[in-house]
């Protein structure tokens, strides 16, 4: 990067986080430190929500995963825009009459301390180990812009968020998430003008949306029924409306985001603002990631995305095989590049569907060189991830955006890892002092276990740093996956069935009570964690699986043990 992209870097870090400490000043109570003081506005609330959703991982992998697989990861989000309505109009009242200082608490008003415990255990879980991913994203952006040392530059990041979370609490990660969200939003929107003003002559953005098409990234919408996809209408619907009823409704790292508004009135807002506004865009980032594939048509990419593999994989003894397969590449792309430009000429023609078919063979021979590319580096490089999708979008910033904005992009990137990190922490460290740490201290009931005092606070700090600790470990772990946005939705979907079915019962199936539900619960996990192993079954569907079968059970155990009792 240039000087100037280090100084526009530097300077919006620098304020976001002197602001955001700035304004969260004066926190001396845990009161303040877990839910903000209750002082919050709704659009605060909402670009809040949206900052702890949307990780370095959306900004990172999503483009990636749009690159190889086109758009139909929108699907998944389908049915974001129902679950808010529905959280607004039952969870929200509900928390804040009760004035709990977690999600988790509220199983013990309605059941007993063991579903308290169950509750939080399974969020503790889930969450500590998507938190390692939003560390382990931004790593790689530093790997690749300053050629660090990957599991050093993830300590590095990791006792820096820790740092700043431990400083302020929730409203320092409140009021500098609404700054850092509006800093992603103007980023994803340059990022988007300047990839499309990128395609080269004679190439249109229409031109550029009918060639993705021809090549499957353009498939927004799917209504075929089948559920090994992990990606259709009916698996966003049904399990992306359960996993965003869990995420939004139970997940503590989000329910702290809006336990901290100064009304009902005003949390309902933040979550609908997020409801009406999340959708769109993702399809942005999404787009943007079809329009660098598009772009990487007619420009020659890297036959190998991650730059420091590559690199150490040409250092070594299997350089002259992979030269070879540089020099195939080219051959490939060249054809590649042909095909697409004699497909643009050919549209709205009679030789389209021929043009068509060409384009696809070509593509396929170039995607079958990068993938002898890509075991040939497995083999030179052993603890590389054989798919590089998370790098497609960082190598084209880095290769083709003017100086200036290279900077604010990475910043983009950085300050999505920063406030989704930070939220996770608090809501870790949080959910550990009060539902577990307390509760055990002072077993009488559900409300002796609210915090208080100066000692409270420390001990709550103390857990947020130890929690920064084991989620940096788990961080050290994840360039054996492939994907990353991928693998945080399926620990979600893992754990996030089950959690929702608990608060679903005690919501609305109030004759249910604790022992029922708690051996359900069980049961549900025990299943789904099984699927997820033993079956192809797309992971969407666990949280429907997870929900359904708390409810089912429940309902039976409560009725057989009435029967038992008549």
């Amino acid at each position: 990067m240039s000087a100037v992209d280090w100084l526009v870097l530097v300077g919006t870090l620098s304020f976001i986080v002197v602001y955001g400490m700035w304004r969260s000043r004066g926190v001396t109570d845990v009161d303040t430190y877990v839910r903000g003081g209750n002082t919050l506005r709704w659009p605060t609330i909402g670009l809040s929500i949206m900052a702890t959703q949307a990780s370095a991982i959306a900004f990172l992998s999503a483009p990636g995963q749009a690159y190889e697989d086109g758009m139909r990861f929108v699907q998944f989000y389908f049915g974001l825009p129902i679950a808010m309505v529905v959280i607004s109009a039952v969870f929200v009242p509900i928390y804040m009459r009760l004035r709990v200082y977690t999600a988790y608490e509220y199983l013990e008003h309605r059941f007993d301390a063991r579903v308290r415990y169950l509750g939080a255990i399974l969020f503790l879980l889930g969450r500590g180990l998507a938190a390692g991913i939003t560390i382990y994203a931004p790593s790689i952006i530093l790997n690749s812009v300053l050629g660090w040392r990957l599991e050093p530059t993830i300590w590095a990041i990791g006792a820096a968020v820790v740092v700043y979370t431990v400083s302020g609490g929730t409203r320092a990660v409140s009021m500098t998430q609404k700054h850092q969200m509006i800093i992603m939003l103007v980023g994803l929107m340059v990022a988007a003008v300047i990839v499309m003003l990128r395609l080269p002559d004679g190439v249109s953005v229409p031109d550029a949306i009918r060639v993705a098409g021809a090549l499957d990234r353009m498939n927004v919408v799917s209504f075929d029924l089948d559920f090994d996809n992990r990606y259709n209408f009916w698996s966003g619907i049904a399990g992306g409306f359960f996993l965003a009823m869990s995420y939004f409704g139970t997940d503590q790292s989000q329910v702290q985001r809006y336990l901290s508004g100064r009304s009902v009135g005003e949390s309902r807002l933040g979550l609908l603002f997020n409801g009406m506004f999340k959708v769109p865009m993702q399809f942005v980032i999404l787009f943007v990631g079809v329009m660098v594939f598009v772009f990487y048509l007619f420009t020659r990419p890297p036959i190998f995305f991650n730059a420091p593999a590559l690199e150490a994989a040409a250092a070594g003894e299997h350089a002259p095989a992979l030269r070879a397969l540089e020099a195939d590449y080219s051959a490939a792309f060249a054809d590649q590049q042909a095909a697409a430009r004699d497909y643009i000429a050919a549209l709205d023609s009679p030789g389209e569907a021929a043009a068509r078919d060409a384009l696809r063979d070509a593509a396929a021979a170039a995607d079958r060189t990068r993938d002898r590319a890509r075991e040939l580096i497995a083999r030179a490089v052993p603890d590389t991830a054989t798919r590089d999708g998370d790098y497609v979008f960082l190598s084209f910033v880095l290769s083709y955006i003017p100086r200036g904005l290279v900077g604010l992009l990475i910043a983009v990137i950085l300050c999505a890892a920063m406030s989704s990190v930070a939220s996770e922490l608090a809501a870790l460290g949080s959910t550990t002092a009060i539902d577990l740490y307390g509760r055990i201290r002072a077993p009488a009931g559900a409300g002796s276990s609210q915090p208080h005092g100066q000692s409270d606070l420390r001990i709550t700090k103390v857990l947020t740093i130890l929690w920064g600790a084991i989620i940096i470990g788990f961080a050290s772990t994840f360039s054996l996956f492939d994907n990353l946005i991928e693998v945080v939705n399926i620990i979600g979907s893992v754990f996030y069935g089950t959690i929702l079915g608990l608060f679903t019962v005690a919501m609305f199936l109030r004759w249910v009570s604790a022992t029922p539900v708690f051996i359900a619960a069980l049961c549900a996990e025990a299943t789904v964690i099984a699927l997820h192993f033993t079956s192809n079954l797309g992971f969407l569907w666990f949280n429907v699986i997870g929900c359904a079968i708390v409810v089912a059970v429940s309902l039976a155990l409560e009725q057989i043990r009435r029967l038992i009792r008549e």
